[in-house]
């Protein structure tokens, strides 16, 4: 197997492994600890840290560790935040979570530039085109990384599925279930038997050994790689540190990414909603926290067959048709959470919503990444970071405001971020159309299918 190929397997599995533990435990967050609201305000701190590691981190770290030990190094948080779970408290898990968010937005920047490079030197080395060589990557590591959250949540599920038989749900007690539920912080008593705790301590064993196998793949098996630069470019100075640092920020001046930060907002509140709300308020609230983790299986399964379908159909449609297909997909899927009443009786109906919410996830990743990426090809770094930090951005207000807001308002706060995230969109999709030799209008023809994310931190 050649060389390239192998690091991308590498840097896959190693995805694979981290996430099927941080995705598993993070659907379960909200459920697991409502009391006070710990499990959410988890989520937002994760999501506060990586907003602030974002805007400085990511450029340093890999200037200073190179792409592999930035990855080792932030995976080891995300560890820690396994960690921090065996012991939940306002004084262990909120710390943890600092840690995991201000390694997230350097793991993810990381992983972006690493396969950037990757693709590039095979495409050097084969006399292909560059950007090809880079979408075929993203896509094999995508293809692999997603099914994390298939992996994650049906070992959780298996784990909590040895709890006792839950006891038939009262119908008034049901009432308060889905978008007319005001309880914010706390789960209704009805809502589940909480798992022993030698079932949870099970689970966190085994999701912190994924984590551990995950670091030791990346520290053994993944190569260093280094930018190619120009010939007598070694020579040159390097750039001030200030100028690195504050290198996420000159990105801001380009008008089209101040248009394009809605979108990776939107990707943040889409997925707070589904890991926190949908969750808690109609899966738990109806069925019992054993059938999370199926749920959630669904929207992993969805949004990795989908992500790679999309990269796919982009070769033939262009984003455009994709975009809309994703926010009609979203819209229709708010409304319908908006009028429906969960009831234990209607069980298919919700593994429906979790798999159309992932069909809407992988236009959003896949299509979001390849736009930032074919847009400011040159400032790569600078770029992954202003999408992970208008992201994470996305996820801690979702999670700030979600004790304090009943469901059915969240949803139409989602529905507005949707909107206005379309419509800034077309305006640069419309503006880059007018530019005959535009990187947005070379990429119809060759899009780049840079990437997806899920869920996912």
């Amino acid at each position: 197997m050649e060389g390239n190929l192998k690091n991308v397997l590498v840097l896959s599995f190693g995805f694979l492994l981290l996430f099927t533990a941080y995705g598993g435990l993070q659907s379960l967050q909200s459920s697991l600890y409502s009391e006070e609201g710990l499990g959410v305000a988890a989520l937002s701190t994760l999501y506060g840290g990586m907003l602030l590691s974002s805007m400085f981190l990511p450029p340093v770290l890999i200037g200073k560790l190179g792409c592999k030990w930035t990855l080792v190094l932030a995976m080891c948080c995300y560890v820690a935040f396994s960690l921090g779970n065996f012991y939940a408290s306002w004084y262990t898990l909120i710390p943890a979570s600092v840690l995991v968010g201000l390694g997230a937005a350097a793991l993810w920047s990381a992983q972006g530039t690493y396969l950037t490079i990757v693709g590039n030197m095979q495409a050097r080395k084969t006399g292909q085109v560059g950007k090809d060589v880079v979408s075929q990557y993203f896509g094999i590591f995508f293809l692999i990384f997603q099914s994390s959250g298939v992996w994650g949540n049906l070992i959780s599920s298996l784990v909590f599925g040895q709890m006792p038989t839950q006891g038939t749900i009262p119908e008034e007690q049901l009432q308060a279930c889905g978008a007319s539920d005001c309880l914010m912080a706390t789960v209704s008593a009805n809502s589940t038997n909480r798992p022993s705790q030698d079932l949870i301590y099970t689970l966190l064993g085994i999701y912190t050994g994924c984590g551990f196998l995950a670091v030791l793949l990346m520290a053994v098996f993944l190569e260093p790689v280094r930018d190619a630069q120009p010939e007598g470019e070694d020579e040159k100075q390097a750039p001030p540190f200030w100028s690195t640092l504050l290198s996420t920020f000159k990105l801001l001046r380009d008008k089209r990414l101040r248009l394009l930060i809605l979108l990776p907002m939107l990707s943040g509140f889409e997925q707070a909603f589904l890991s926190g709300d949908y969750t808690r308020s109609y899966t738990t609230c109806a069925l019992g926290i054993q059938f999370v983790g199926y749920v959630m299986i669904c929207f992993g399964a969805a949004d990795a067959l989908c992500s790679v379908l999309f990269g796919r159909l982009a070769r033939h449609t262009g984003r455009t048709v994709l975009f809309a297909l994703g926010a009609v997909t979203q819209l229709a899927c708010i409304i319908a959470l908006l009028l429906w009443k969960p009831h234990p009786s209607q069980l298919p109906v919700f593994f429906v919503f979790p798999s159309l919410w992932g069909m809407a996830d992988a236009v959003w990743q896949t299509q979001n990444n390849a736009l930032f990426g074919v847009l400011f090809e040159k400032n790569k770094e600078a770029a992954f970071a202003n999408y992970r930090l208008w992201e994470a951005l996305g996820f801690v207000i979702a999670f700030g405001y979600s004790t304090f807001l009943c469901v059915s308002v969240k949803l139409y706060v989602l529905l507005g971020v949707l909107s206005a995230a379309m419509a800034a969109y077309g305006a640069v999709e419309y503006t880059e159309s007018r530019k005959a030799d535009g990187p947005l209008a070379a990429g119809r023809t060759k899009p780049a299918e840079d990437g997806a994310t899920q869920t996912k931190l």
